[in-house]
């Protein structure tokens, strides 16, 4: 199914699936002898979604053997890695001073539960309706309650998601914290631009932001989610991953925060893995991604 310009979705299918698939990851990076984070609620939002393969996997029904770097253990190491970069972001942020955070695309991550924000924090989480409707409603569920003041907007990124937050309460006259992890790759390039635009516009000096670049994002990624997909098939789960992903030339993130009033930070993905102690594996497949970047920036 390829991607339309006013395509939504759920957390069982399009790019939703991609969020469970991450929940996943996240479950089984927390049964690590020695993880990096924890997450307690990862595995009862992948059940809640439904999808028997993702069940599986996060119920230890599934063995998740790597396939070259395909497989689903592999894949909740680098997830594992991802997600402690972004926590150490928002938490170092926060640290701070910030008492904004605002997590685009969140899916079905759970930072607004599980992270020890500090007191006065306002976090705002932006996703597809259904997605923020789905986890909202699960979480109640289980009973769970955010460790910060949590407000949802339900909208589309490549909608006018800038009025929705101010609306909900987004204070101009304060910093904030951002996050756009797992999220360029499924915006059509001209999209990408204006969300660093629109994040620009709504950030006072101060403002801190993180996310990732992969030159060369289809290619770079679309190999392995081919491979990723191949296995999700052999499991009763028909997504081809990599045509999520929008096609064409990009801004470079680094030079374009960089031309528009951000001070840049950079490390590879290698260097990312070797600061949390671990290894990033060197295989066909995966060595276009050793030149993927996790990127810091402060607004000046």
């Amino acid at each position: 199914m390829s991607r339309t310009d006013s395509d939504s979705w759920d957390p069982a299918s399009s790019v939703g699936t991609t969020a469970t698939m991450v929940a996943a990851a996240r479950a089984i990076a927390s049964r690590e002898s020695d993880p990096l984070f924890v997450d307690p609620y990862a595995a009862p939002l992948v059940r809640a979604v439904g999808i028997d393969f993702f069940t599986g996997l996060v119920d230890g029904g599934i063995e998740g053997n790597d396939i070259d770097g395909a497989g689903a253990d592999f894949m909740a190491r680098m997830i594992a890695v991802r997600t402690r970069f972004f926590d150490d972001f928002f938490l170092t942020s926060t640290g701070g001073g910030i008492r904004q955070a605002v997590i685009l695309a969140s899916g079905l991550d759970s930072r607004s539960y599980r992270l020890p924000w500090p007191d006065g924090t306002v976090v705002y989480e932006i996703d597809q309706p259904q997605v923020i409707e789905f986890k909202t409603a699960t979480m109640a569920s289980l009973g769970a309650s955010p460790s910060a003041q949590l407000r949802t907007v339900g909208i589309d990124l490549r909608d006018d998601w800038p009025n929705a937050l101010r609306d909900i309460g987004f204070d101009l006259a304060q910093p904030a914290a951002w996050s756009a992890e797992g999220l360029l790759v499924y915006l059509p390039p001209e999209a990408q631009d204006k969300l660093f635009d629109d994040i620009g516009t709504l950030s006072t000096p101060g403002s801190r932001l993180a996310t990732e670049y992969h030159p060369d994002a289809a290619a770079t990624i679309g190999e392995r989610s081919k491979a990723i997909s191949k296995q999700w098939g052999e499991n009763g789960v028909h997504l081809d991953i990599s045509h999520l992903f929008y096609e064409g030339e990009r801004s470079h993130v680094v030079d374009y925060l960089t031309e528009h009033g951000w001070q840049v930070s950079t490390k590879s993905r290698p260097e990312v893995f070797a600061g949390y102690g671990r290894e990033f594996p060197d295989t066909e497949l995966l060595a276009p991604m050793r030149d993927s970047l996790a990127i810091t920036a402060t607004r000046n």
